[in-house]
């Protein structure tokens, strides 16, 4: 993995998403996908809010 950025999310709290959602084993690949996927979602929203604090004259993202 070299020149990769390490994941934001680590592979135990995903793959207990994993379980929780019903399956009985989950591969590491499954559980570094996930956390990609994740971690995308989670920047896009992010974003937004940005976006929306600065149109609401705001520096703080608020919920």
């Amino acid at each position: 993995m070299t020149g990769t950025v390490p994941p934001v999310l680590t592979l135990a709290p995903v793959e207990w998403i994993i379980r929780n959602a019903g399956a009985g084993r989950v591969s590491e690949g499954a559980g570094m996908v996930l956390s990609n996927v994740l971690e995308e979602i989670g920047l896009e929203i992010a974003r937004e809010a940005i976006v929306l604090a600065k149109h609401a004259g705001r520096t703080t993202v608020k919920e």
